[in-house]
């Protein structure tokens, strides 16, 4: 055996088996064909060369290393693409995507997320404007600074970075925004029109939402006809990519926290989409071999680290990769998207208010 290629070792029990049943008689001392035994041998070989090494492939493919959904490298196309379309809308039509982003207090982490935003759309030739406030800004203020931007035609999206302090209705600002200029999809028209079949469609989409199905479209995932479930019900991520699921011919779960038998509802699953915000709350063994996993979260543990900790899912990464087909990593998976989508839904904005029709997503 030892001459045998690795791949070739398959074929040694099914010749052992045949020696068994009938044992090698010796070859005869002269020049007349192969004997039957040897034949079988020969043709063995040639299947295991042309046959076993795509099927210990999938082998690994189901109880190895899954593939990973590369949410950078798919992030950067996205980007690419928006640039196109905007230097082209500037071209033609003399409209440059404008983006403007309030930022209330001073959070390092929605400051970071901002800067972010900020350099993601000067890298794909939009305009931005800041408007910054301090954490005691009246409600009265901020609505004031919301009704100037919808009168700017030179702003095309506008953002509110969440969350506001809590003496501040986060859910009134949103809806002041007009809906024409609501980058991040949240309106009430643009949700409501988004979760209707046919009709009108929503001017933009809930920016990580619209990008776990980007993900899935341009990996090649299939939705339709699979059972797909969703760990999470908030309305920025559970219920609207349960709906897009929907549109696109999946059989949708919405499961949470309070969920009877969770880990039952996620193992018959074909696409799983966690976005419940609990560090590794989506264990490894509750994956069905071969699903595909969307992890939406971002949460940290602590860790023997220089930072003293590290960032995580909402999934067992390790554990779930060992039995899905493909999974989205943490960081690098759904959270590049979420800016890419946003350009996207800016670039949309631009384009209707020039007369232009939206760029559908892929599952459209």
């Amino acid at each position: 055996a030892g001459c045998f290629p690795q791949h070739m070792l398959f074929t040694l029990p099914l010749v052992e088996a045949f020696w068994k049943r009938r044992p090698p008689q010796p070859l005869p001392a002269t020049d007349e064909p192969v004997g039957q035994s040897a034949m079988l041998l020969i043709v063995l070989s040639i299947v295991a060369c042309c046959c076993v090494p795509a099927l210990l492939a999938r082998l690994r493919g189901a109880g190895g290393a899954a593939r990973l959904i590369d949410g950078k490298a798919i992030a950067a196309a996205i980007r690419r693409e928006v640039k196109q379309h905007s230097e082209a809308l500037i071209a033609s039509h003399k409209v440059t995507p404008g983006l403007a982003v309030v930022l209330v207090g001073a959070r390092t982490d929605s400051a970071t997320y901002v800067k972010m935003k900020k350099k993601a759309a000067a890298e794909v030739g939009f305009h931005s404007i800041d408007k910054t406030f301090a954490e005691s800004v009246t409600e009265e203020a901020l609505l004031q600074c919301v009704q100037e931007l919808n009168s700017d035609p030179s702003v095309h999206g506008i953002l509110v970075q969440l969350p506001l302090p809590k003496h501040i209705d986060e859910a009134k600002v949103l809806e002041s925004i007009r809906v024409e200029k609501d980058a991040d999809g949240f309106s009430s028209e643009n949700v409501g029109n988004m979760c209707l079949r046919g009709g009108k469609p929503p001017l933009a989409v809930p920016c990580t939402p619209a990008g776990c199905i980007e993900l899935l479209q341009r990996s090649g995932v299939a939705v339709r006809g699979k059972e797909c479930v969703v760990v999470g019900r908030s309305n920025i991520v559970g219920m609207p990519v349960a709906h897009m699921l929907q549109s696109m011919d999946g059989t949708v779960t919405v499961c949470h926290s309070k969920t009877a038998g969770l880990p039952a509802h996620v193992r018959r699953a074909d696409i799983v989409v966690a976005a419940i915000g609990a560090a590794e709350f989506v264990k490894g063994d509750w994956i069905k071999p071969g699903a595909v996993v969307i992890d939406v979260g971002m949460n940290t543990k602590p860790a023997d680290t220089a930072k003293g900790f590290r960032l995580c899912g909402d999934v067992d990464f390790d554990a779930a990769s060992r039995r899905a087909s493909a999974i989205t990593p943490v960081p690098g998976g759904v959270g590049p998207m979420t800016i890419a989508m946003l350009l996207k839904n800016t670039l949309n904005l631009a384009r209707h208010a020039a007369g232009l029709p939206r760029l559908p997503l892929r599952a459209e």
